[in-house]
């Protein structure tokens, strides 16, 4: 089902892509900009929010309203928006396997020599022409109104704690990693992951299909599990796996000195000659494949990795518990276990 759900979407959001310029019109106000959005909505990603808000809708009504795909669309676009400002803050030049937003525009720009802007500024403001399109997309379905105006007040929300989740994760990164609590690394996660990845989305269709708050509330709590899930996964991913298989640099979570759950438990189950070589990685200018290296090294020894794999079979069969509790239809009960079980898989 999640399968045949990602396969509807994918066929939107390219109906999508290509009337981005007729429909805006952005082609004759600029080529550029359209055929750069064009492009990087179009990447192969894993459609994750829209599905789930899919999901979330169908799971409480017996059809699909008008739109309903269209509309899911806006998560996408929510999430590319995030991608594109992401890329230029962590300084990362690839995303997906293919250039960042900001290296794309800065190789089509012309290049005077007084020239007072570059890629960055460019992919600034394209990221923010893809936030508005993912709202106006989301109203694409048709739906009774003030179910609608919760549910789009629910990603405005999501938008502004994702937001938050990255400025707090910004500031958290200049903490000296002693300061630092379990606790202030799961608020990042589920500001900046958990909240705009699952929850949000899973709960925004619910509220549409008109579930009830009791549901909606549960399914907010079942999202927020998975979500904090799944960013502990990604960090492992972002470590462990290789650059080629992640789309973008393994060393890019090490280089913005990022306080994950891995990082934080190897530290804190470390004596004093490897506590001083995790501080001295964190704190370089540069990290370099060696530094990733024994990071890794240092995560294995100290049973970081494993202490990670843990907490996200807790947080996995936390997610079991709530979605028993969930009155929806069993073919989407079925869908969300299947698609949790094999995301989080560790």
């Amino acid at each position: 089902m999640f399968l045949k759900i990602k396969n509807r979407v994918e066929k939107e959001l390219r109906n999508y892509a290509l009337s981005v310029g007729k429909k805006y019109r952005i082609n004759n106000l600029s080529p550029l900009l359209s055929d750069n959005i064009k492009e990087f909505i179009l990447r192969d990603g894993k459609r994750v929010r829209p599905v789930l808000f899919c999901i979330g809708y169908l799971s409480f009504t017996k059809r699909a309203a008008f739109g309903l795909f269209k509309s899911a669309v806006s998560l996408e676009l929510l999430h590319d928006f995030m991608l594109i400002h992401d890329d230029i803050i962590d300084k990362s030049d690839t995303r997906r396997g293919r250039p960042s937003m900001h290296i794309m525009l800065h190789k089509q720009i012309p290049t005077p020599k007084n020239l007072k802007f570059d890629g960055k500024d460019l992919a600034i403001v394209t990221g923010d022409v893809v936030y508005a399109m993912a709202l106006d997309a989301f109203l694409s379905i048709k739906e009774n109104p003030k179910r609608k105006e919760l549910s789009l007040k629910r990603l405005i929300s999501a938008a502004l704690y994702t937001g938050s989740g990255e400025f707090i994760e910004l500031l958290l990164g200049a903490k000296p990693i002693e300061k630092v609590t379990k606790n202030d690394i799961y608020k990042v996660y589920d500001y900046k992951t958990a909240n705009y990845t699952f929850a949000s989305p899973l709960t925004m269709g619910a509220i549409l299909a008109g579930a009830r708050k009791k549901q909606i509330k549960r399914l907010f709590e079942y999202g927020m599990c998975l979500g904090r899930a799944f960013q502990i996964k990604d960090d492992i991913i972002g470590i462990f796996k290789e650059s080629y298989d992640i789309g973008k640099s393994n060393l890019t979570d090490l280089a913005e000195a990022k306080k994950t759950i891995l990082i934080w438990h190897a530290y804190n189950n470390s004596k004093v000659k490897l506590k001083k070589i995790i501080k001295k990685i964190l704190s370089g200018r540069k990290t370099s494949e060696r530094q990733l290296k024994t990071i890794r090294k240092i995560l294995l020894e100290t049973g970081s990795l494993e202490y990670a794999k843990g907490e996200i079979k807790s947080l996995l069969n936390k997610s079991e518990k709530i979605l028993k509790t969930l009155r929806i239809n069993n073919t989407y009960r079925k869908a969300l276990r299947d698609f949790a079980n094999q995301t989080l898989k560790v």
